[in-house]
């Protein structure tokens, strides 16, 4: 399998944001396309997983939130105003709630093997079912506010994440279940349970797909220095297509 690994995580990422590019384009413009939209359903799980490793070196765990979050707020405020008042969040809330949940996870996987007090391990423990219970709270008991890909969607870099011990002084017979496969298996599992939780819509079940080009991952950051690029490149892509869809279809 070593020697399939050819994506980066530069190279997932941009691959990522085309088909990304290619969904979006296919929602606007040419709806009766379904082609489109099924090439489109392999951009979430790539940028799930490129979270989930985010997650996993970061070493500003607040910035790394902050950006994030700041970015989704931002863009949520320009889609109230230009959405006629949707509350629909942005797949940018989605991974800020999923960021949180990995990180009290993180936390309490550290407490867990470090030697902490079991009331420091209990309390960690507490933490993270307690991110868990609000992200669900958030997502199915908030409405008019609906979160993309709901639930699922929120606990899918999670589930990816579940198996890492990289900053963890876990026992060596833990730490040799934090493998790519494994971390990838995961993370259909939570595609899955998004393609169940939208039923009778088949659409989501063809991001599965997107499972073996993510085992080509290598685990290498890449040579290019993208660090804000895709940060900068989501709202701007979204800019320029609803600019384009307002001149051809509004005015």
């Amino acid at each position: 399998m070593k020697s399939l690994r050819i994506l980066n995580g530069n190279s997932l990422k941009f691959t990522a944001a085309a088909l990304m590019v290619v969904d979006h384009i296919g929602f606007l413009f040419f709806p009766d396309i379904l082609l489109l939209r099924i090439v489109g359903r392999l951009s979430m799980p790539m940028f799930a997983l490129a979270l989930s490793e985010g997650c996993r070196y970061t070493r500003n765990k607040a910035r790394h939130f902050g950006l994030l979050f700041a970015l989704a707020l931002l863009c949520q405020i320009v889609y109230y105003f230009f959405d006629n008042g949707s509350l629909y969040m942005c797949i940018l809330v989605t991974f800020s709630l999923a960021v949180l949940n990995i990180y009290a996870m993180q936390n309490f996987k550290k407490r867990l093997f470090d030697g902490s007090s079991a009331l420091l391990q209990v309390g960690s423990a507490a933490l993270f079912v307690g991110t868990v219970a609000a992200t669900y709270v958030f997502c199915n008991f908030c409405a008019p506010i609906t979160i993309d890909y709901g639930f699922w969607g929120c606990m899918t870099p999670v589930l990816a994440s579940a198996f890492d011990f990289k900053n963890v002084d876990a026992p060596e017979a833990v730490k040799k279940l934090d493998r790519l496969p494994l971390r990838v298996l995961c993370l259909g599992l939570g595609l899955l349970l998004i393609a169940l939780d939208q039923l009778p819509s088949t659409l989501p079940f063809w991001a599965l797909l997107s499972l073996p080009i993510l085992l080509l991952y290598n685990g290498e950051k890449g040579k290019l220095k993208t660090k804000y690029f895709f940060y900068i490149f989501y709202p701007l892509h979204l800019a320029l297509l609803e600019g384009i869809y307002m001149l051809l279809y509004v005015f």
